[in-house]
């Protein structure tokens, strides 16, 4: 049933079957058809359906099976998809996921509303689940699941085997099985394929690899999601600091923990936050927006304020003012760029295996090759345009200076952030243009106040 289900797609969904049979109440006809569906597809029926239609299907759906469906949906469903619900049928289903999937579900709704669930929940579901939410966000902790197969050492292959065809239904991955010892500490781990090839009296310490690779259960999920990626593992164990075994990440949680925090340093980038849901009403996405905007606002008027300071420069030479967006512009936009290869160096962890004064060399270099080549270039077409070879100079150099310090910028402003322990993705696209707009000005109108007399004579 199960693979017959991986093999169906969206596009051979019977949408038309499904409301039929849901709005002439043959339930046997409905759960065929919707129950042979992959719980994605399930999922993405459901999402669209009328609040009326939803109703029967709570009744048409086990709790179990309304799991397998709910674990599909996007985030920000869930607290809407369970004030349709019975309380005790949203418990049971609840209590059916996988216990870090639960959390999930239970971090988006009211502290009321957590505390609703765990008291109507059975008593092994809520201590399982209590268990998790008391980690930290964002934590090794707070994604993982503890429904995972553990043996002994000191056990043989056959009595392995017979543990694990027991505890495989209700485990969230076979493919490693971790070995601890008499206290529970993590000493090796075994992969499936190991546990199928040998013997049946060999014992587990013979195939244990003892050289596990593990995370500590306060570790940051980020660090963690980067640490599967770089092992290419399929789960890795969490541990406290006493190396006791306390739970597993799958390969699925750190795939949601990557989208999360692609997702977060976007919003960041782009001044915007929780871009994980989308706004439908303009004042809620307005409210989000507008602190941002004001504070973008205010650097603003100091690249006005900085401007009125050179007005005496302005009214010798109003001819200054057309370039004025072009080099600001370009200072943007150089800025930009070295803060995107700052940040995804900082996220990939790439940075931290490599010496960070290598990165600003190297973009102070890109700054300086990108600033000549541009400097000349609108050299030549400023004089040819104006005829005027000292105002053409004037803009080529600025452009030159200002590539330069725009790109370290980009580089260094992302690198001292982390340094300080601060997110860097905050130093986003707006801020760093917003930054670089005051020194490409400052540099600009500098230059010609100090050759004034070049370009009046």
């Amino acid at each position: 049933m199960e693979d017959h289900a991986e093999e169906r797609s969206g596009s051979q969904i019977n949408a038309s079957l499904l409301i039929q049979s849901l709005q002439n109440e043959e339930i046997d006809i409905f759960r065929n058809e919707f129950l042979d569906m992959h719980p994605y597809d399930q999922a993405s029926f459901f999402k669209d359906l009328d609040e009326d239609i939803r109703a029967k299907i709570y009744l048409y759906l086990s709790p179990e099976e309304m799991a397998a469906l709910f674990e599909n949906l996007e985030i920000e469903d869930y607290k809407d998809v369970l004030a349709e619900m019975n309380p005790h049928y949203a418990a049971d289903m609840l209590s059916e996921m996988y216990a870090d999937d639960a959390v999930d579900v239970l971090n988006e709704l009211d502290k009321d509303q957590v505390v609703s669930y765990l008291t109507i929940m059975d008593d092994e579901s809520a201590k399982e689940i209590k268990d998790l939410l008391h980690y930290e966000e964002y934590t090794a902790g707070s994604i993982m699941t503890t429904e995972f197969v553990s043996l002994s050492a000191n056990q043989t292959v056959r009595s392995a085997m017979y543990i694990l065809k027991n505890e495989a239904p209700r485990a969230e991955t076979i493919y490693y099985v971790y070995v601890v010892n008499d206290e529970k500490k993590l000493i090796g781990v075994i992969s499936l394929r190991d546990l199928i090839v040998s013997d049946d009296d060999t014992m587990i310490s013979e195939i244990t690899n003892d050289r596990v690779v593990s995370v500590s259960v306060g570790e940051d999920q980020e660090e963690v999601a980067r640490k599967i990626k770089d092992y290419n593992f399929l789960a890795v164990p969490v541990v406290d600091f006493q190396n006791h075994l306390l739970g597993i990440i799958t390969v699925d949680d750190v795939m949601d923990v990557m989208e999360e925090e692609a997702s977060d340093d976007y919003s960041k980038l782009a001044a915007v936050s929780d871009m994980d849901h989308i706004d439908r009403n303009p004042v809620s996405a307005a409210r989000k927006r507008l602190p941002w905007l004001i504070i973008l606002l205010f650097l603003g008027m100091l690249t006005a304020s900085l401007i009125g300071r050179f007005e005496n420069t302005l009214d010798k030479v109003a001819i200054l003012a057309v370039f004025i967006p072009l080099i600001a512009g370009m200072a943007g936009n150089t800025g930009t760029q070295a803060l995107a290869v700052a940040v995804r160096g900082i996220a990939t962890g790439d940075l931290e295996k490599e010496n960070k004064w290598k990165l600003v060399i190297r973009e102070a270099g890109t700054g300086l090759i990108n600033g000549s080549i541009c400097g000349i270039l609108v050299t030549f077409i400023v004089y040819f345009w104006k005829g005027n070879f000292f105002l053409g100079v004037l803009v080529g150099v600025s452009i030159l200076f200002t590539l330069i310090v725009a790109t370290l910028a980009g580089a260094l402003i992302p690198l001292l952030m982390h340094r300080m322990k601060i997110d860097p993705a905050v130093a986003s696209g707006p801020f760093i243009t917003t930054i670089n707009d005051l020194i490409s000005i400052l540099i600009y109108f500098g230059m010609a106040t100090l050759f004034m007399s070049y370009l009046t004579g």
